[in-house]
């Protein structure tokens, strides 16, 4: 239950209560708010369903999170460089960041590619771009994150060609591709295709490294582009584990079977900077997906169960007048 404090009340803001983001979020909370919750059920020790505290027993004492750099710029080959100061620097994964005509499917000659090649992202339109840019880079060695959608299920073909190449085994490859549609259609923009037959290429990349590459991550359901577009805490759980339940939906009305899908599939969250608040939606986002998994699709994996989630800094928080303070706020 929430109490209905209107903004203008003296003593709430008195308070210094942000109520921006969630007009239902109550201003003081007791004992009473735990009416109704049951340890084992709605808690539960980490590792344990639900896994609202967490999928690993001891956190990341258990399993240290994977440290990588969300980069990319001008050619592959400059880009590649960048990767190998990054490896040196104590990086334990890439993260490649791709120009705006990459994520549009467009090659760098197109004419609406003109002044965006290699901008805010590297320029990838074939196999040999994806060679160069993982130049002396042993892919079965090092975990890779591509943020790519609309092309994913191309650029992931050009990815495993150079690990072939490479002389890798397909089945020890690791890492993730964003892959995700449906956030495009809500907040990114960067769309191709109309829903229906971009659901059945995000289906195919799922079924297809099902099979071949069984430790790739083949959707980051994000829910951090919707945040940056605007929307509370809530409404960045809401729409985002609604789009992960969508693409298991899918796949399952394909064919597929709940626990060879979902135990593949990661989330991206914003970390915005209201601290308690995102521990709170971490720890919902677990909860509401496990039990969903179990009762809604009859998952019976514990894998399906957990949610796994990579998370970045928000970056409406910050501001080019203040950098020192944007240190901070992302820490």
């Amino acid at each position: 239950t929430c109490m209905d404090f209107p903004k203008k009340n003296n003593s709430a803001v008195g308070l210094g209560v942000d109520v921006s983001e969630d007009a239902n979020r109550k201003y003081l909370y007791s004992a009473h708010d735990l009416a109704g919750i049951t340890y084992g059920e709605d808690l539960n020790d980490p590792g344990s369903f639900p896994f609202t505290r967490g999928i690993h027993t001891t956190g990341y004492g258990e399993k240290l999170w994977t440290m990588r750099q969300f980069s990319g710029f001008g050619t592959p080959e400059e880009t590649n460089r960048r990767y190998h100061e990054l490896l040196e620097a104590g990086g334990t994964g890439l993260s490649v960041a791709f120009d705006l005509p990459t994520l549009m499917g467009r090659d760098p000659d197109h004419g609406l590619s003109i002044g965006e090649v290699g901008r805010c992202g590297v320029s990838v339109s074939s196999v040999a771009d994806m060679r160069r840019l993982f130049n002396d880079i042993s892919l079965e060695q090092i975990t890779t994150s591509m943020t790519i959608n609309s092309p994913a299920a191309m650029l992931m073909a050009m990815y495993l060609v150079v690990a072939q190449e490479q002389g890798a085994d397909w089945a020890k490859l690791s890492g993730t591709i964003q892959n995700d549609i449906l956030k495009e259609y809500i907040a990114q923009k960067e769309y191709i295709y109309p829903p229906h037959p971009s659901m059945r290429l995000v289906t195919d990349v799922v079924a297809f490294c099902a099979d071949h590459v069984p430790r790739w991550n083949t959707i980051s359901v994000s829910g951090y582009h919707i945040r940056e577009a605007g929307a509370t805490a809530a409404q960045e759980l809401a729409f985002t584990l609604s789009d992960g339940m969508e693409y298991v939906q899918h796949a399952v009305d394909s064919g597929l079977d709940v626990d060879y899908v979902a135990p593949r599939i990661s989330f991206f969250f914003n970390a915005h900077n209201n601290f308690f608040e995102e521990i709170a939606k971490y720890r919902v986002a677990r909860k509401v997906w496990a039990t969903a998994m179990r009762d809604r699709f009859g998952a019976r994996d514990e894998r399906s169960h957990k949610l796994r989630f990579h998370a970045q800094t928000s970056g409406v928080t910050l501001t080019a007048q203040q950098p020192y303070n944007n240190v901070v706020r992302t820490t």
